[in-house]
Formats: structure tokens, C-alpha cells, sequence
């Protein structure tokens, strides 16, 4: 019997997570994570992600992760989360604004980060024009309890349908700012130096970092201190709708190039 890993081929998670605008999903998620105090802080004070010399290599690992989650076999799935949450639980970092020293692998900053991973990849699939009925949508977030558990968390500690999600949002939403400590560093990265298979993309990045900005919800715009308006919504919707179809009409032979399958390993989040 063939093993598919955690999700498989007939699940929702293998149709949206193999749509190549999704890498729009993988940036709006890390933007998402920012603005959680607690798991920002134990990025800044524990990655090289905010070193622009370092924070595509970190990009990369993170996304290679996401990789496997989504299609490697039990085995490897179990393999990469293993050393995932190793890292994590041996690793610690501070808390000015209440003094205490937290581990990073504590359930309520692990909770953020899967739901703004959550929420990133279905909001941009659903945007930028892939189909998904109102069911399906339900079932991606609840097969995401299984990716939820792989990290360590259990599957009822997460939301399991689209009204669940948005009320947990909704919930967290008082605790949520942008740390003062942050801006300079994500400025810096914001700029880093792409590895050499990605140096094509260059001209079009600062386009593609606006774009995760203006697919976030109008209050998390507003707490990296960004306009948001309901134009701004509107472009965002049209430029994923945009880009969704342009890449639909690339040939098949272009997309499924060796050059091609080689960037979207690193790209593909």
C-alpha cells in the first residue's frame, strides 16, 4: 500500500496546496505570524530569519518542511516534526512586557502560527479564483488538524471548520500588535539577498511582498501601520486573480521543467 503521508490524494489539502499562487500564501502567513508578540519575539531572539544574509535560507527550510508535511510519507512527516519540535522545546526567549521567559514551543503562540498558516493558504487560494466550495473550504481546515498534531498540538486545541477559524481570529485579535523591536530587522529582510536559483525573481519581489501585505485583513494592514481600505482589498483580489490565470496559461511543459520543479521546492509553501 502506498503511503501518502498525513493527507493524501484525495484530501483538499493536495488540490490547494499544489496551486504555485499559494507562494503568496507562504509570505501572508509569515506576516501573520508577526503580529503574535510572544512568537514574534522568539523568531527575533532565536533565527536568523530578520538577518537579510540568512532569512532566505530559513525560508527555504521552512518551506521544504511545509513540503514534507503536506506530501511526505508517515515516516517523514514524522522524521522533519520530530526535529521541529526538538528545536522548540529547548529553546527559550524573553518577555518584556511581562518579565517572564517563555518556551517557544508553548501552545498558545504554536496555536497562532498553524491558524495564520491556516487562514493565509485558503484566503489567497480562495481569492485568487481556485475553486472551492463552501464544504471543501470546511474540510481543509479540519485535515490541517492533522498537521496541527504533527507539531504538537491535539487536533481539538485547533479550529476545525471556516467559522471556527474566523472566531478564533476574532478572539485573538485584542492580544495582537506588531513589536516595536521588529521593524528595523523586517525591513533589512524584506531586502535580502535571493539565493542564485531565485535571482530571476528579483525584480518582481518588492510587487510580490506588497502583494502579501494587501491580502492581509484590513486590521492586521493597519497594525503594521499600512493603508487599508476596501480598494486595497479589491486590487489585492484582482492581482491574485491575475496572476492564478497567467500561470494557468503557461505551457505544460514550461511548469514541469527541471528548472522549473527545482524552484518551486524552494518557492512552494
Amino acid at each position: 500500500m502506498t503511503d501518502y503521508g498525513i493527507f493524501g490524494p484525495r484530501s483538499v489539502t493536495w488540490r490547494v496546496m499544489g496551486e504555485p499562487i499559494l507562494l503568496v500564501g507562504g509570505f501572508r502567513a509569515l506576516l501573520m505570524q508577526g503580529l503574535h508578540p510572544r512568537a514574534m519575539r522568539g523568531v527575533l531572539q532565536n533565527s536568523a530569519l530578520m538577518d537579510p544574509h540568512e532569512a532566505w535560507s530559513r525560508f527555504v527550510r521552512t518551506t521544504e518542511f511545509v513540503r514534507v508535511r503536506t506530501y511526505g510519507t508517515h515516516e517523514e512527516v514524522e522524521r522533519a516534526c520530530c526535529w521541529v519540535r526538538k528545536i522548540h522545546a529547548g529553546l527559550t526567549a524573553y518577555d518584556p512586557d511581562t518579565g517572564e521567559t517563555y518556551r517557544l514551543d508553548e501552545p498558545a503562540a504554536l496555536r497562532w502560527v498553524h491558524v495564520g498558516e491556516v487562514d493565509s493558504y485558503l484566503s489567497v487560494a480562495r481569492r485568487a479564483g481556485v475553486r472551492l466550495t463552501d464544504a471543501e473550504a470546511d474540510a481543509f481546515v479540519a485535515e490541517w488538524r492533522r498537521a496541527a498534531e504533527v507539531v504538537g498540538l491535539s487536533a481539538d486545541e485547533v479550529p476545525g471548520s471556516v467559522a471556527e477559524l474566523r472566531d478564533y481570529i476574532e478572539a485573538e485579535r485584542p492580544h495582537l500588535r506588531f513589536v516595536p523591536e521588529a521593524s528595523h530587522p523586517l525591513r533589512m529582510s524584506l531586502n535580502a539577498p535571493l539565493p542564485l536559483l531565485l535571482t530571476p525573481l528579483k525584480p518582481v519581489m518588492p510587487a510580490l511582498t506588497l502583494l502579501a501585505f494587501a491580502t492581509l485583513p484590513r486590521w492586521a494592514r493597519r497594525l503594521y501601520g499600512l493603508p487599508a481600505t476596501p480598494v486595497g482589498d479589491l486590487w489585492a483580489t484582482a492581482t491574485l486573480r491575475t496572476l492564478h490565470t497567467g500561470i494557468g496559461l503557461v505551457p505544460g511543459h514550461v511548469l514541469h521543467s527541471p528548472a522549473a520543479r527545482r524552484a518551486r521546492r524552494l518557492m512552494a509553501a
